[in-house]
């Protein structure tokens, strides 16, 4: 499964549920939960959309992430993408809203 959900800090705001384009997503007791993982084609609009990072998104090697976790956090207008690598190297890349579909 290349997307996870955090359950500890998902708020249960539906958004993955409203974004995700194969429908994956439901919410169940006020937690956002993925019906079928393995349908997960990885186009990381959940990671993007929610709004407190509860949702974690793996960078296998396929990739190029060597198996790096992505999770995004957004501020008004400004989206925190946080890529952090298996020796717990962060990197943070700060992005205008307006941007983000150009990465």
């Amino acid at each position: 499964m290349s997307v996870r959900v955090n359950k500890e800090k998902c708020i249960g705001c539906g958004k993955c549920t409203d974004v995700c384009p194969g429908n994956l997503f439901e919410l169940s007791e006020g937690k956002a939960h993925m019906c079928y993982p393995k349908d997960c084609w990885g186009c990381v609009s959940c990671v993007k959309e929610c709004p407190v990072g509860a949702i974690e998104f793996f960078l296998g090697a396929d990739v190029g992430g060597n198996g790096s976790i992505m999770t995004v956090k957004e501020e008004p207008g400004v989206l925190h993408w946080r890529i952090e690598k298996p020796d717990h190297t962060v990197t943070e890349i700060n992005i205008d809203r307006s941007s983000s579909n150009q990465y």
